[in-house]
């Protein structure tokens, strides 16, 4: 735990003990975890310890929600672990730690035969899903595994039970640290095109927001989670180091630096969260405060639309997927002195009116007026919750209205914004 949060949680851990809220077991014979506050990247890890507290209080609220968040990690225990090098065949490199994903959008120009057979050249079609980016690559693997250990990881949180916790740890010592199975830090092979791109800038998007849920994973782990050792933590480290160092200075992250749509506040997500997880506190605040003026500003419009991804053929899906990008970088804002709910464009842009936006939609009260492919209502419940929690009245009006996403609401958990509409797999 860094030195910044000591003070923080030796306060809460006394204050609580003396005031006889903190039992000093679990049911399982172990030291009670709740003592430490996470530090954790995007969540609020006070607020985890707050919501732990109110939950082993017999919260009726917090159960239901728990119990929705067990079953979700109770599916993961019996599935993988995943890895880099059970593709069936290397990334372009010819390295089987490599990182190979698939262009999900371009799809074979021509019929594949014997002399031509991936079917080149390949032709792009804005958001229809080429199936054949499931096989042969890393992506399906990657999202199980980054979804797994936030799952695991927030059940062991709240629940106490081992189980979850060293799933949890066998998750990402496999893909992350073991020499035989882990993944190499950089995304080099990310989104190749066949016959055309061996990998590209944008495919630093695959990590998007699920790369930040999984920092927080780590925090929670770090606060005692049985089996997770000094080792891994420092193994741990050395990794989000070098990626960090990689999406800084290779051609492909500052490419994606400099992109103007959802690429580049991404981007900035992702060194903004590896920054502050490592220790640069400096850079998380200076990504945080350059995104009012690079991001906010030009990619939502005074009305509170986002003209470029009104264009696409997802228009709701990705206005509401950009959001959650903006609201998980303005919840790391908060941890390093930087309101983003706060910063108002020149022309009155700001992200409480991106979401304000959405509304009509997300509540049901009227039709999504732009092009979508396959509008699911839910995809907004997360980014109206992020406002409302922000101080936004009309989110907070509209939360009652929001329509559940599968699998359960569990804002209450863990508030910070997921992309609940995955059209990865």
């Amino acid at each position: 735990m860094k030195a910044r949060s000591r003070p923080v949680v030796v306060l809460l851990a006394l204050t609580a003990l003396l005031a006889g809220v903190l039992p000093m077991a679990s049911a399982h014979g172990e030291a009670r975890h709740a003592a430490r506050v996470p530090d954790t990247v995007v969540l609020d890890g006070a607020r985890l310890q707050r919501t732990k507290l109110r939950l082993e209080h017999g919260d009726p609220v917090l159960r239901r929600a728990v119990r929705a968040l067990r079953a979700r990690a109770d599916r993961w225990l019996d599935q993988g672990p995943w890895t880099v090098v059970d593709k069936p065949r290397p990334a372009p490199s010819g390295d089987v730690h490599d990182y190979l994903s698939q262009a999900p959008y371009w799809w074979p120009g021509t019929t594949p035969s014997a002399e031509n057979p991936w079917g080149c050249p390949y032709v792009q079609r804005d958001g229809e899903r080429n199936p054949e980016v499931d096989t042969g690559t890393d992506r399906q693997d990657v999202e199980k595994t980054f979804d797994s250990a936030y799952d695991l990881s927030l059940a062991w949180y709240y629940t106490g039970e081992r189980q979850y916790a060293r799933k949890a740890g066998q998750v990402l010592r496999t893909w992350f640290l073991d020499p035989v199975t882990r993944m190499n830090p950089h995304l080099r092979h990310a989104q190749f095109i066949p016959c055309k791109y061996d990998g590209r800038a944008i495919g630093i998007i695959d990590f998007s927001q699920s790369y930040t849920a999984v920092l927080d994973a780590l925090a929670l782990l770090e606060t005692g989670a049985p089996g997770w050792t000094a080792r891994d933590r420092a193994g741990m480290r050395a990794w989000n180091t070098a990626f960090l160092d990689w999406l800084r200075t290779s051609d492909f992250g500052r490419q994606e630096a400099a992109a103007t749509n959802n690429h580049g506040t991404f981007h900035d997500l992702q060194v903004a969260g590896l920054a502050y997880a490592t220790g640069d506190e400096e850079l998380a605040r200076r990504t945080v405060l350059e995104a009012g003026g690079k991001r906010i500003a030009p990619q939502i419009a005074p009305d509170g639309s986002q003209p470029q991804e009104l264009a696409r053929t997802r228009s709701w899906h990705y206005s509401t997927f950009t959001l959650v990008a903006h609201t998980r970088l303005a919840a790391i804002g908060r941890k390093v002195g930087v309101d983003l709910w706060d910063y108002t464009g020149p022309d009155g842009q700001s992200l409480f009116k991106a979401v304000d936006y959405l509304l009509p939609a997300a509540t049901g009260a009227s039709a999504w007026p732009h092009p979508e492919l396959d509008f699911r209502r839910f995809a907004a419940t997360d980014v109206v919750h992020a406002a409302a929690d922000a101080g936004d009245r009309e989110a907070w009006r509209a939360v009652p209205l929001l329509q559940e996403p599968p699998g359960g609401d569990l804002w209450a958990l863990r508030p910070a914004a997921e992309q609940l509409d995955s059209i990865a797999g």
